[in-house]
Formats: structure tokens, C-alpha cells, sequence
């Protein structure tokens, strides 16, 4: 159980880096001055294969919508059943505690005994929607204070001031796990987004904790995250890693209004994601270990590179006998160096394993939202989504599901011309055994039975051959292909996955933008570390080369002279840089690790 719970860990890291790479859903917690209605995106879902269509299992996916008022209280919930009848079932046995229930895509009817729901399916995939008393896993309170002082989303409307809007999330959904043989309850793992457009007219100076902010010059979008309880499901000391439960914004305004907060509670990332992927982590952590000593190595061999240097630069006369510590201190960098560059390649891999497994995670997103793309790279993601996001709209997205239809059918229309071809060759067949006073049947046994000797066969063949290469039948064959290909891309345009494609395509739109900014900045931090160690790699070769050099200083004492005022200087750089990077970056690594 710590291995996954350390698993856990890591993909909050990952969470907590990207800041949104789960994509946006919406939940209304609309504060002071409201009058919009939003629409209802799913916060909260499931798959499961509770329903069963003729005794074989029927995949369920289920949205539950929460709709709060501006304190984040829960006026009502609506749930969202989607019965998946890949089979083609005609009845589909189903259980539900919905009241109220409703098809909302068919006309399948259903009879109800208690929770259970037998559909009419007629091979038909199910969508229906209920409504529920049951209270959400995860509960959010939203409180308001301006100027200091906590005030009602009535009274905050149409004010002006320093506003502080909180957003608080409880989690209340438990779990009994086993740990070190021990029956133990952990909060089950959350991952909880708010989304807020503020309207630059009415906001200035905003600030988020625990979130980004985007402006766009008329808008700031705030984002925000927080993973509720799981601080104390993995017993983590908040002083190594604070994960956060809560967000705050904070803005001056003028004449408050704000209509939508959205926010999405799931547990997506923590089911998808591959743990399996991550397993060479504790691999990582003993490398980290090992860099740690590194580090100190070479802070050492650094400071001891400055201490020489000054001596040379304080006592010019004795630098025969300074060489001789500068040569220590060179050796000393240089096997620091070595032990560092030695890191490396774990380090980026652990960092690119990271990549990977974020990239892999929007994968799964974007084929959810049915966004046919290629699979996201490292090289290929912001090409990839830049194009998404360009070409998110009605018409481009039907040009883009057309061309990719008829590209799938293209590459059928070998085999389509195949299936035409050997039909009417069938046809051809039996015309020319009829011509003989024969049916296919007769003429197949008597040629089985020896009756129809080699040179009637060959001629029955030729006369096959030469119908099939008459320009009728080409014809025939070209223009019956290109039927059943022009039918082949009307259908698939046609169909239900296609037309869902459709519909989303613009919703999705955000989405994309808020994932492509995640996977910016955590490439902002993997570009930056790739220069480290390339860099790491070339100090470390250029102090081997400084170790040879210091060999032959003595015979060029009076032409070092005048530069060892400026080596000293860079290297009292090199030692602070060093010391500033191993209390910023290595250490805080290896503590998380």
C-alpha cells in the first residue's frame, strides 16, 4: 500500500505542476448578482458495468451535475445515465435510486420494479437522467469578505473594494485500505479544479493561491486546485510538500458582479493514469540520493577553487605554490562533475517518464472528448493542440471529421474493389455456365465427378477472363466501388460517434487551451532541466580540461597573472550559483523524492 500511495504522491506532484491538465467541467456556485443559468457540464463521473443487456454486461458511464448557491450549498442534484449496448441488446436490466427518471435521447420505454429498470433497447444505446438526494463526495463552501470584513454574496453585490472569494472543499468520501497489515481508512483521492472569468473592467490586481492566472487583456481567467484530504491519506509533513485543500482569490473591485464559478471534482486522473508506468521510482530516489552527494562534492571542490584562486590573487609572488591547491581544487571540481553528469541521464528520465505520463493522460482526455488527433509527443503537443484550438469551430470541425472518414474509407477501397471484383465475377461465372445449358452447381460436380474434361474447363475459364476484362465490367466494377465507398463516408457521418464529435467540438475548445497551458509550463520546466545537464556535461568536460591545464600553470605563471582576478570572480559566482541551486532545486528535490 506506501508503494501506492507513493504512486499517489507522484501524480498529485505531476497535478500540482501542470495546474490543470485534468480538462474543465462545470458546477454553478454563482456568487453576488446573479442572474445566468450555466450550462451543466459533468463534475462528477463514473463507469461502471452495472447494467446488463441479455446476459452480457453493459458498460454505464454516470455524470452527476451539482447546482449550488453563491455559498457553494447544494440546491440540487442531477445525475446522467449513459447505457452503453454495444451488443445490440433488445432489453437492458438496469439499476437505479433515481426518482424522476427521463429519456432524454429516445423513445425506448422502461419498466420499473423498486431500483430496477428493465429498457426496451431495441439495440439502441440508452440516455437517461434522474434526480437524487444523496449528497456529493465532495462538499465546497464559498465565503466573501471585503476589505477585511466577511460579508453575504447579497451585500458584496454592485460594492467596490478589496474582495477575498474562498473556496473551501471537504471531502467526504472514505475508504478502508489495508497498510503494513493494518485495516486503515484514507480519504478516497480527489482532484478539485474552480475556473472564474473575471471581467477586467470590474477586477484589477488579481491574485490566486493555489492556481494561475491567464489575462488576456479583457479577462483574467483564474484557475485553481486543490486535492481535499489527501494531505492526511499520505501522512505527508506539510513543511516537505503542502498539498492544497482550498482556493482563495483575491482582486480589487469595482462594482462586484460575478455571475459563474465552474468546478470539477473527479478521481479520473488518480483511475487512468498507469501506476505501473512509474514504477522505476524508487530507482529515481536512490539516483537522487546520489546527486545529493554529488552536489556536495562539488560545492566543495567550488569553494575550494575560490579559496585558491584569492590566494593567488592576494599572493601573486607565491603562485607556484597556489597552483598546487588550484590543481586540487580542479581535480576536486572535476570528480564532482563527473559524479553530477553521472545523474543525468536518470534525471531527464525521470523528468521525460513524467512528461510521458501527462502527455499520456491528456491522450486519454482528448479521445474522451472524441478529439481524433495524433498521439501527443513532447515534440508534437503544441502543434498538435494549436491546431485543435484553430480549428474548433462548427464548420471546421465537420471539414475535419469528413476528411477523416473519408481517409479511413479510403484506405478500404482496395478491399471494397476486392468484394465488388469477386461479385461480379460470381455473376460472370454463372452467366457463362448458363450459356453452356449449365447451372454453377451441376457444372462445379460434374467437374469434381471428371465428366467435363481440361479443354471445356480452360475454355469456361477464358470466356470468365474475357468477360472480366470487358469494358462494361470494368466499368461496372469502378462505378459499384465508388458507390460503396460514397455509402460508406455518408454513414459513418452519420453515426452517433461522429455527430457526438460534432456537438463537443466547440465545448471543447477551453478545454484544450487549459491543457495546452498545463503541458507549456511543466515544458517550460523540462526544456530548462535539459539545459542543466547539457550544461552539467559540459562544465564537467571543461573541468577535466581545467585539471590538465593546471598541470602546465607553473611553466605560465607570468601569463596567468593578470587573469586570476577574473577567474576568482567567476568562481565565487560558481560557488554561490551552486550553492543557490542545491538549496532551490537540489535539495528541494530530494526531499520530495
Amino acid at each position: 500500500m506506501k508503494r501506492t500511495l507513493s504512486k499517489v504522491l507522484a501524480i498529485c506532484l505531476c497535478g500540482a505542476m501542470a495546474l490543470g491538465g485534468a480538462g474543465l467541467a462545470s458546477h454553478r456556485t454563482a456568487a453576488a448578482g446573479d442572474t445566468a443559468t450555466p450550462a451543466m457540464p459533468a463534475p462528477l463521473t463514473a463507469t461502471t458495468a452495472a447494467a446488463v443487456g441479455e446476459g452480457t454486461a453493459v458498460p454505464k458511464d454516470e455524470t452527476v451535475y451539482v447546482l449550488t448557491g453563491a455559498d457553494g450549498s447544494v440546491e440540487s442534484v442531477i445525475v446522467s445515465d449513459w447505457l452503453k449496448n454495444t451488443a445490440g441488446a433488445g432489453t437492458i436490466r438496469d439499476r437505479s435510486e433515481l426518482t424522476n427518471i427521463e429519456n432524454v435521447k429516445g423513445d425506448e420505454t422502461w419498466t420499473a420494479n423498486g431500483d430496477r429498470l428493465v429498457w426496451n433497447a431495441q439495440g439502441q444505446d440508452i440516455y437517461y437522467q434522474g434526480s437524487t438526494d444523496r449528497d456529493p463526495p465532495v462538499d465546497m463552501r464559498i465565503t466573501y469578505t471585503l476589505d477585511g470584513k466577511q460579508v453575504t454574496p447579497e451585500e458584496l453585490a454592485a460594492q467596490s473594494g478589496k474582495v477575498t472569494i474562498h473556496f473551501d472543499y471537504t471531502n467526504r468520501q472514505r475508504t478502508a485500505v489495508e497498510i503494513d497489515g493494518k485495516q486503515e481508512e484514507i480519504y478516497v483521492p480527489f482532484a478539485v479544479l474552480t475556473g472564474v472569468v473575471l471581467d477586467n473592467e470590474v477586477f484589477s490586481n488579481v491574485d490566486v493561491m493555489g492556481g494561475k492566472l491567464i489575462n488576456d487583456g479583457d479577462r483574467t481567467v483564474v484557475i485553481g486546485m486543490a486535492f481535499p484530504g489527501l494531505q492526511e491519506s499520505l501522512g505527508l509533513d506539510s513543511e516537505t510538500l503542502e498539498l492544497p485543500d482550498c482556493v482563495e482569490i483575491t482582486a480589487d473591485a469595482e462594482n462586484f458582479a460575478l455571475e459563474t464559478a465552474i468546478t470539477l471534482a473527479t478521481n479520473e486522473p488518480f483511475r487512468d493514469i498507469d501506476l505501473d508506468d512509474l514504477d522505476n521510482l524508487g530507482d529515481l530516489s536512490g539516483s537522487m540520493d546520489d546527486m545529493t552527494d554529488a552536489m556536495a562534492q562539488l560545492m566543495d571542490g567550488a569553494g575550494q577553487l575560490y579559496d585558491g584562486l584569492s590566494t593567488l590573487a592576494d599572493k601573486s609572488g607565491a603562485l607556484a605554490g597556489g597552483a598546487g591547491q588550484l590543481q586540487a581544487g580542479a581535480a576536486q571540481l572535476a570528480d564532482g562533475l563527473n559524479a553530477l553528469a553521472a545523474n543525468n541521464a536518470t534525471l531527464n528520465g525521470g523528468a521525460k517518464q513524467v512528461f510521458d505520463t501527462l502527455l499520456s493522460t491528456a491522450n486519454t482526455q482528448l479521445a474522451a472528448a472524441g478529439l481524433e488527433v495524433p498521439a501527443l509527443t513532447v515534440e508534437n503537443y503544441a502543434g498538435v493542440l494549436n491546431g485543435i484550438i484553430s480549428s474548433i469551430d462548427e464548420t471546421a470541425a465537420y471539414n475535419k471529421a469528413l476528411a477523416a472518414v473519408t481517409a479511413a474509407v479510403e484506405e478500404q477501397r482496395p478491399y471494397i474493389e476486392e468484394q465488388v471484383t469477386a461479385a461480379l465475377r460470381e455473376q460472370v461465372t454463372d452467366q457463362v455456365i448458363a450459356a453452356a445449358g449449365m447451372d454453377k452447381a451441376n457444372y462445379d460436380a460434374a467437374v469434381v465427378a471428371g465428366l467435363v474434361d481440361q479443354a471445356t474447363q480452360a475454355a469456361v475459364e477464358a470466356a470468365i477472363e474475357q468477360q472480366m476484362g470487358s469494358d462494361t465490367v470494368k466499368g461496372l466494377i469502378a462505378d459499384n466501388t465508388e458507390a460503396q465507398v460514397q455509402k460508406a463516408i455518408s454513414d459513418n457521418m452519420a453515426s452517433d460517434e461522429v455527430q457526438t464529435q460534432l456537438a463537443a467540438a466547440s465545448e471543447g475548445a477551453q478545454s484544450v487551451i487549459n491543457l495546452k497551458t498545463s503541458l507549456d509550463s511543466y515544458n517550460a520546466f523540462y526544456t530548462g532541466l535539459q539545459t542543466y545537464t547539457a550544461g552539467v556535461s559540459q562544465a564537467a568536460a571543461g573541468a577535466g580540461e581545467l585539471e590538465t591545464g593546471t598541470d602546465t600553470l607553473n611553466a605560465s605563471i607570468s601569463a596567468l597573472i593578470d587573469g586570476i582576478d577574473q577567474l576568482r570572480d567567476g568562481a565565487k559566482e560558481l560557488s554561490d550559483g551552486l550553492a543557490q541551486f542545491n538549496e532551490e532545486a537540489i535539495q528541494k528535490l530530494a526531499d520530495v523524492f
